[in-house]
């Protein structure tokens, strides 16, 4: 072969090699950031928004620059988060709803890929080669590892209680996962697929200012990690139970930070309502902001946006001015504000409205350091119908707001709170609260409005007598005389809120086979449960209670009564009787002892137990606070025995 022809060979492999090397850069990208779970993110040059509609099951392509939909693809139910893959080909979404993660091919806008994920998969993020899908199963206690190249769960790392919201730093080797109620984050090591450590999030230290001593840490939102990679935000809930149950010295909103290069809780850069959170309104009040719900970092670190969920605000934290906050945008325009997304330039907050089903944009003015963001044009309607019925959405808008300005009447006062600060996603936050009764185990909504009377003591049976608790714990509607009845616009919010909670369904436990019931643990623990543990006596029914058969002479549900009240021996030296309410006449009085039977389906998804939380387990329930025998007969059972029943209890749904 002759030079030239030589140096022609030569030219066209380093030509094949350059398109080669071309072809694999472009087929097999790198991400090069830390990336966290939310419901609305952008891709990698800006111009598209994907956003998961969360009780619509479609997922909403957006065209950034126009802020028109482009596309609204059809999804499985619940669709909770989002990740884009490094490649921008593959978009999963996590569907709660129905155990479920769906992959969409981004060219096509379809869905290509299924995959089933028991236990309520929450969160969905991709490697930063894109190889493998960590997918959080809330009900599970476990993350799940997904092989990209066969859509199959090669792994699944067993962690604490609820996992939910996750971050992955940018080279991919930490997954930082947070426990949804019990105020935790597990650190895993994605190399050996090991939960390596699990950080506990410190309370709030006592103080004689009850609106300083603001408790513990619980309902765990989101999770971001800076652009430096040495911090990471954690937004959640801080609750007061040791203290009695008022709106304005129980929940409060904040901020936690962890060291990510030692994987520890920084306490003293926490941010607290009245401290760090410290804005003043034009007639110098704090202005109180509640529920927070997602975090983004400025691209160039500097400043953190906060959305308040409950409130309707966004919160910026300034990190070159002492890192408090420093200016409120109030009432950002929509309802229930849940995902946020940045611009590369950091110039506009694009935020996601859960219950008006549109997207508000907004302007940073970051470059002004004594600017705050501002609302820049109109919404934008993200899906074209609904899937939930007006009065069903009404109800959901009202739970989850403490917007005091927006509704007929104010269901929280100055903004403080929202029913879903201690039920949170609807059900229940695992926390013990104190009331002027004594120590009170936050109940479940799950099935609510079908299981006889309210409260641990059986003293309501309508739901506009929370009306009740409103005006005692949230500090709303206090214009309205109690005993009286309500106006037809207070009528109909409570109308719509009971609506709504009929909607909320029955957690299935993940742990439990298909086939149970053929098993012969399964059969004999519904023996002990209908024969000698006798807890069919007072757990009846298809709902397992006997709350709705206490009826007056017109067979009317009624708590003139305390027939279907029972002393299981789990009385509290906390408890107090109650003398009655304004909404009876005062003619419910309740001593102490006696309690309304709740509802054994999914009884697995809702420790603690009892009244007063208690019993932290179903086996400390049947024996540990069952000291008298007056909570099932469990005297004689063998270890087996009991294995058998908790079985069968842990099985309803």
């Amino acid at each position: 072969m002759g030079k030239r022809k030589r140096l022609l060979w030569l030219a066209v492999l380093l030509m094949g090699a350059a398109v080669w090397a071309g072809c694999e850069t472009e087929a097999d990208p790198v991400r090069h950031e830390a990336v966290s779970t939310r419901n609305v993110i952008m891709n990698r040059d800006g111009s598209t928004l994907y956003v998961a509609n969360i009780d619509v099951p479609t997922i909403t392509v957006v065209n950034a620059k126009t802020r028109k939909v482009v596309k609204e693809i059809p999804v499985c139910k619940d669709p909770a988060t989002l990740a884009l893959s490094p490649d921008e080909s593959k978009l999963a979404v996590a569907c709660t709803g129905a155990d479920r993660v769906d992959v969409i091919d981004v060219e096509e806008g379809e869905v290509e890929q299924q995959l089933k994920v028991k236990g309520e998969p929450y969160g969905v993020l991709f490697s930063p080669d894109g190889n493998r899908l960590y997918v959080s199963a809330y009900r599970a206690d476990q993350v799940d590892v997904v092989d990209t190249d066969t859509w199959q769960i090669t792994k699944q790392i067993p962690v604490s209680d609820g996992p939910r919201a996750m971050a992955l730093t940018a080279d991919g080797g930490k997954l930082y996962t947070v426990h949804y109620l019990s105020g935790k984050i597990s650190v895993i090591d994605t190399r050996s697929e090991q939960a390596r450590k699990v950080v506990a999030l410190s309370p709030s230290p006592d103080k004689s200012d009850r609106k300083k001593s603001q408790g513990v840490p619980n309902t765990l939102e989101a999770i971001t990690i800076s652009p430096d990679g040495k911090r990471a935000w954690v937004a959640h809930l801080l609750t007061n139970i040791d203290t009695p149950i008022k709106f304005d010295e129980t929940i409060f909103p904040a901020i936690s930070v962890l060291d990510l290069t030692r994987d520890e809780e920084i306490p003293d850069e926490r941010k607290e309502l009245f401290e760090e959170i410290n804005v003043k309104d034009t007639n110098n009040v704090t202005m109180i902001v509640s529920n927070p719900s997602d975090i983004v970092f400025h691209p160039d670190g500097k400043k953190v946006y906060v959305l308040m969920g409950g409130s309707e605000d966004l919160v910026v934290f300034d990190l070159d001015r002492g890192g408090n906050a420093t200016s409120i945008l109030r009432r950002v325009p929509g309802d229930n504000p849940r995902g946020l997304a940045i611009s590369r330039d950091g110039a506009r907050l694009y935020v996601h409205n859960a219950m008006s089903l549109d997207m508000a944009f907004i302007d940073t003015n970051a470059a002004d350091p004594y600017s705050g963001p501002s609302v820049n044009g109109s919404n934008l309607r993200l899906v074209k119908k609904d899937s939930l019925s007006p009065v069903v959405r009404q109800g959901k808008r009202l739970f989850f707001s403490a917007n005091s300005d927006e509704y007929a009447a104010d269901i929280t006062k100055d903004n403080w709170m929202s029913c879903a600060s201690c039920h949170a996603n609807g059900e229940t936050n695992g926390l013990t609260m104190m009331t002027p009764k004594g120590p009170r185990n936050t109940p479940s909504n799950v099935l609510a409005m079908e299981t006889g009377r309210f409260l641990w003591d059986g003293s309501r049976d309508d739901f506009e007598d929370y009306i009740l608790t409103v005006q005692g714990e949230m500090g709303g509607m206090l214009k309205y005389d109690p005993g009286k009845p309500l106006p037809p616009k207070v009528k109909e919010m409570y109308r719509a809120l009971a609506e709504y909670l009929k909607t909320i369904p029955v957690p299935k436990n993940p742990d439990i086979p298909d086939n149970v019931e053929q098993t012969a643990e399964w059969k004999r623990g519904k023996e002990i449960f209908e024969g000698k543990g006798r807890c069919i006596q007072c757990h009846a029914g298809r709902n397992f209670t006997d709350s709705a058969m206490a009826v007056d002479a017109n067979g009317k549900l009624t708590v003139f009564t305390l027939s279907h009240l029972y002393d299981v021996g789990t009385k509290n030296p906390l408890d107090r009787g109650n003398p009655g309410d304004p909404r009876a006449g005062m003619k419910n009085p309740r001593p102490p002892y006696l309690f309304d039977v709740p509802t054994l389906r999914g009884v697995f998804a809702t420790p603690p137990y009892l009244h007063d939380g208690s019993a932290q387990t179903i086996r400390d329930v049947l024996v540990t606070r069952n000291g008298q025998g007056k909570h099932g007969n469990v005297s004689g059972l063998s270890e087996a025995d009991l294995r058998a029943l908790t079985l069968y209890l842990e099985s309803l749904d």
